[in-house]
């Protein structure tokens, strides 16, 4: 499997392209605030011809370049239902900055706009695009509509998680900001996270990449038996 991720932006928040091998279809996931440039890298480098956008989470430091990307590719973007909404007004749901601050940060250019062609992600589907499988496992606490894309192992490959907001090395994602809850947090982690195998891969929305086993062992809170919240989380 091939994948190209990278910080982009003011949150350094991590994109990926990834496609079965160079020269097949591709998935975008998080694109956010000047991360087009890196996509639009990758894509040449690699052969690679975009399928899909998929969010783990309508947060705007994940989605700014949402539309530019869906528009220019003439692609779908898919997000779950309960962040469906976010999307509509990313600037205007956002608690990082005034609106008409986020809005003057985009120079004019065609962000934090809605994409023509939205759809919807469901927890416990696979979807099958460019080539791909992933499983999406709807993962609220940093926000309602929080989703999980793992990839599953086989006899070649670990599994690979994407994990957004919800899993990074050594934390979590905050449940503080509007739409979050620490007790659906706590819930998704132990669901999701904690039933995941110790050699699958995270590639979290912020920060480097980490495997479930090293998370189990030295996560805080990943220590359910108390001191939960106890350590700073991240993410916007």
């Amino acid at each position: 499997m091939l994948i190209v991720g990278f910080p982009a932006g003011s949150w350094a928040t991590n994109c990926y392209v990834i496609a079965s091998r160079p020269g097949e279809p591709c998935l975008v996931i998080d694109p956010g605030q000047d991360s087009i440039g890196g996509v639009e890298e990758a894509i040449r480098e690699h052969s690679l011809k975009p399928a899909a956008v998929l969010l783990t989470h309508g947060h705007i430091d994940h989605v700014w370049s949402v539309a530019p990307v869906a528009h220019g590719f003439g692609i779908p973007a898919y997000i779950h239902a309960d962040d469906r909404y976010r999307l509509a007004d990313p600037a205007g749901t956002s608690a990082v900055a005034s609106r008409e601050h986020l809005l003057a940060m985009t120079k004019g250019a065609l962000e934090l706009t809605e994409p023509d062609d939205v759809r919807i992600l469901s927890d416990g589907v696979t979807l099958e695009l460019a080539g791909i499988n992933l499983v999406v496992s709807h993962a609220p606490g940093h926000t309602e509509g929080s989703v999980v894309f793992t990839r599953p192992g086989d006899a070649s490959e670990d599994p690979i998680m994407f994990s957004g907001d919800v899993l990074f090395a050594g934390s979590i994602g905050r449940s503080d900001l509007a739409g979050g809850d620490v007790d659906a947090m706590r819930a998704s982690l132990e669901r999701v996270i904690i039933t995941a195998d110790d050699a699958t891969i995270v590639l979290p929305g912020h920060g480097p990449q980490t495997t479930i086993g090293a998370e189990r062992a030295a996560n805080p809170f990943l220590q359910f038996g108390g001191g939960f919240g106890s350590a700073p989380s991240r993410g916007m």
